[in-house]
């Protein structure tokens, strides 16, 4: 198996895959690691790879352009693969899903840092994936987890099939999408609600969408969220204006 991995910080990655079982199984080539650095997509001559968040708010956000320049580059280095991206808005990594991606010829893991992906970006990604419901500095701890997880269902990494098949197994809503400049990307527009400058609306927006992420991507957290009777109107509302839509 061959794994790509996109991230802006490769350095990170130059010990993991040396040492223990992990670093056995790419000496002996059961498992090959690749490590691009998006930053080289940067846009401008300082690499530029984010901007702040239209609406306002805290952090960065991922610009669309580099990463998906990066993304098709890396798609064509070997066979086709899915492109997974790592964030806390995905589903959570468990066995069944490992099993299925050690069952790939190729993945491609796309670490996310700072306040997450333009939500434009996401169109490029297969999957997304979260390794569990805290909040880590980046996606490329995640990254490690996928690959020692997945590695260990290719025979030959452990001792035996057999030990591995005997191994064992925040509060509240996923955030809301975001977006940043430009507002218009290869016709991929963003809410112009973001952009009207009305902050209750925006929080009102941002609100509702990030009911509905979690609503779609992890029921189990929204089952457990403490909504209000307001916020399950304004969920029934969303869903109406979505089946109309259709």
């Amino acid at each position: 198996m061959r794994v790509d991995i996109i991230t802006l910080l490769p350095s990170v990655f130059e010990k993991i895959f040396d040492e223990s079982v992990l670093g056995s199984a790419v000496k002996s080539g059961l498992i090959e690691v690749a490590v691009h650095r998006f930053r080289e997509y940067g846009d401008g001559k300082h690499r530029t790879v984010d901007d702040t968040p239209f609406g306002g708010g805290p952090g960065m956000v991922f610009k669309p352009a580099p990463m998906v320049r990066c993304i098709k580059d890396v798609r064509k280095l070997g066979v086709p693969a899915p492109v997974i991206g790592l964030t806390p808005q995905g589903v959570k990594l468990d066995q069944k899903i490992v099993k299925q991606l050690a069952g790939f010829e190729r993945l491609i893991l796309v670490c996310g840092r700072y306040e997450g992906f333009d939500e434009r970006i996401v169109h490029e990604f297969d999957l997304q994936l979260s390794i569990g419901d805290y909040v880590l500095t980046g996606g490329e701890i995640a990254a490690m987890t996928v690959v020692d997880a997945v590695s260990r269902m290719i025979p030959g990494t452990v001792g035996t099939m057999e030990s591995v098949e005997q191994d064992s197994f925040y509060e509240g809503l996923l955030d809301c999408p975001q977006y940043t400049r430009p507002s218009n990307w290869q016709g991929l527009v963003v809410p112009e609600v973001l952009l009207n400058g009305n902050h209750s609306h925006i929080n009102k927006f941002r609100h509702s969408r990030s009911m509905l992420a979690t609503a779609v991507n992890r029921p189990d957290v929204f089952a457990a969220a403490n909504l209000t009777d307001a916020d399950r109107d304004e969920f029934q509302s969303v869903l109406m204006k979505k089946e109309v839509a259709k």
